[in-house]
């Protein structure tokens, strides 16, 4: 038998049940309004999704959201602690003892620690590893327990901690890599603040949160979604109209067009790159000292930085930028002197000219500056042919040595020696001009072995005396970090790696 209920009972409780529900709803639909993702351009599709096989800069910018790294960089380019607390190096400079975060777990649950950071070492030495020349040095590797290893090398190496800033020190979880084996390129698995989710190839890349990462508080945004826009210009209409947040390429010629009532602005900072081209001394006619001096002689420098790269860029001299340790007064280039040019050209026996190929890249920008060498060397006689290709084209032609000049640059690294040792000692893994000179090895190898900054500056200015004699690559500017961001975006720190980090990001 059915109670009776008063009359305010009977009529609202259905009432006050649909009110309740309605509430449910609408905290859900809240909380799904209140998500926020991260929207960032790359100009290019990021390949393999796997530290030990990338060769790119997008893909570097993609692992900081899926990968912690042993050790990160800060915004003056000095090296921070990140998985690893602490460390310290024996006197010997041949020792590292790394004492890594507690609690830290892989996004697939895993725990990271020791036997973890033993197994990605390894790995990245393999034979199919891209890293394995910047871990070559690795002697032996000790567990100590969970949070302690000790690293030991077979020679000093002065640059060891500041590779593990970057690919090397990017930490995978060894469960998936042994459960994806090949495959573990399009199922990535880290520390880091995002989770990969998926991707539409030449589209989109997709992460997601961890909800369990080890930094308190961070990350900031439910998601990131990286889209691929290979025209700067498409990415800086996507900017302008809010589709995306932030674009890893800006138009140069937009730089000095920003207005103040704009909804985006510009990062425009030195980067550790640089550009320019190499000269085949293996081949007439660059086997001359003479004619590579003239070619460094003719061009303007200035120019190219002011009327390609609307002055995004700083003319140089040399592979260190103001922000590294090694920049010196050689990185300041040469004044034009068309009437010294022509006179070492005589006493090559070139005083009537000559004429090479010049391999660009397929970018409009490169492709601006090679006309403007063409007039630049013209005066003295010298005819330039302009050739594109792709960039997996061009190295692979500077392998093998068949060019005659190679414009390719470097988008740099934090410790100088990766941005001059392997493009210019003998038998370099990056030194396409086939150039060698005993001195020059001598020097660089030394300071690769001093833990020293101050000895190491000196040893590095000494390397450029030499090559600004020698000219085997013709350093023209170094590019800077450009990035578009939205002013909505909140808690950008630029690194000057050129590297978007998102861990802080919000909206």
């Amino acid at each position: 038998m059915n109670k009776h209920l008063p009359f305010s009972q009977r009529h609202f409780r259905p009432f006050n049940c649909a009110f309740a529900l309605s509430l449910v709803a609408l905290g859900f639909a809240s909380q799904h309004a209140a998500a926020t993702t991260i929207n960032i351009s790359l100009d290019d599709d990021p390949g393999k999704l796997d530290p030990t096989q990338s060769s790119m800069i997008v893909e570097r910018i993609v692992y900081q959201s899926i990968f912690d790294k042993l050790v990160d960089l800060d915004e003056n380019g000095k090296i921070v602690p990140m998985l690893v607390q602490r460390w310290s190096v024996s006197p010997d400079q041949k020792t590292y003892t790394l004492t890594l975060q507690k609690g830290v777990q892989f996004q697939d649950g895993t725990p990271f620690n020791a036997k973890a950071v033993e197994f990605n070492l390894l790995r990245g030495q393999g034979k199919t590893s891209l890293r394995r020349n910047e871990l070559k040095y690795i002697k032996q590797i000790t567990v100590i327990d969970d949070t302690t290893l000790k690293i030991e090398l077979s020679e000093p190496f002065a640059p060891f901690m500041s590779v593990l800033t970057d690919r090397a020190g990017m930490m995978s979880s060894p469960a998936a890599v042994q459960k994806y084996g090949d495959d573990y390129v399009n199922h990535p698995v880290g520390t880091g603040p995002f989770v990969y989710k998926g991707r539409l190839k030449g589209a989109t890349i997709t992460l997601e949160k961890n909800p369990h990462y080890w930094q308190a508080g961070l990350p900031k945004v439910d998601g990131v979604t990286y889209k691929i826009m290979s025209d700067v210009n498409v990415a800086f209409n996507n900017l302008r109209s809010g589709q995306v947040d932030i674009t890893n390429r800006f138009p140069y010629k937009e730089i000095s067009n920003i207005s103040s009532g704009a909804n985006y602005t510009v990062i425009n900072q030195p980067s550790l790159g640089f550009r320019g081209f190499y000269l085949n001394t293996g081949k007439p006619p660059f086997d001359k000292p003479e004619v590579r001096q003239a070619i460094d002689l003719l061009i303007d420098r200035n120019a190219i930085a002011k009327v390609v790269y609307n002055g995004a860029v700083a003319a140089s001299h040399s592979p260190f930028s103001k922000a590294q340790f090694a920049h010196g007064d050689t990185d300041a280039p040469p004044k034009v002197d068309l009437a010294r040019a022509k006179a070492l050209l005589q006493a090559a026996g070139k005083q009537d000219g000559f004429s090479f190929r010049l391999t660009l890249p397929t970018t409009p920008y490169e492709t601006q500056v090679g006309q403007m060498i063409q007039g630049m060397l013209r005066p003295a006689g010298i005819s330039v042919t302009l050739e594109k290709a792709e960039l997996a084209t061009q190295i692979e032609s500077g392998k093998a040595g068949t060019y005659e000049a190679l414009f390719v640059g470097w988008s740099g690294r934090p410790d100088p020696d990766q941005n001059i040792y392997d493009f210019a000692v003998t038998n370099g893994s990056l030194n396409y001009s086939k150039f060698g000179n005993k001195e020059l090895d001598d020097v660089l190898q030394q300071a690769r072995l001093s833990g020293d900054e101050s000895k190491r500056k000196a040893l590095y200015d000494q390397a450029m005396q030499i090559l600004d004699k020698q000219i085997p690559y013709i350093y023209l500017n170094h590019d800077n970090v450009l990035f578009g961001i939205a002013r909505s975006v909140k808690g950008f720190h630029y690194v000057p790696d050129g590297v978007i980090r998102t861990a802080t990001l919000s909206k």
